[in-house]
């Protein structure tokens, strides 16, 4: 039975770097893994969450009202490139 992860594991396991390490007498190459902090993992978990309830306010806002809220729409956009340059500047 497959099971799913959850939101913690995934943002941890895309945000996981690869570093090659020198070990050994012989100075080997090795690669480890360089996990990131738990506080960047959680500060990408609660962004992820709040574009979320943005979206589903946005649609809220659509379907009541009847128009477009583009604050809305503007925070949810800063979030989504939060979440990028996160993505980005941890890989690289």
């Amino acid at each position: 039975m497959n099971k799913m992860k959850n939101l913690k594991d995934t943002i941890r396991t895309a945000l996981t770097m690869k570093v090659t390490v020198k070990k050994g007498s012989r100075r080997e190459l090795k690669v480890e893994s360089v996990p990131p902090s738990e506080r960047l993992i959680l500060f990408v978990q609660f962004t992820m969450v709040t574009i979320t309830a943005m979206t589903a306010l946005e649609l809220v806002h659509i379907v009541v009202l009847g128009k477009w809220n583009t604050e809305i729409f503007a925070t949810m956009t800063g979030l989504v490139g939060t979440i990028i340059g996160v993505f980005f500047g941890k890989k690289a």
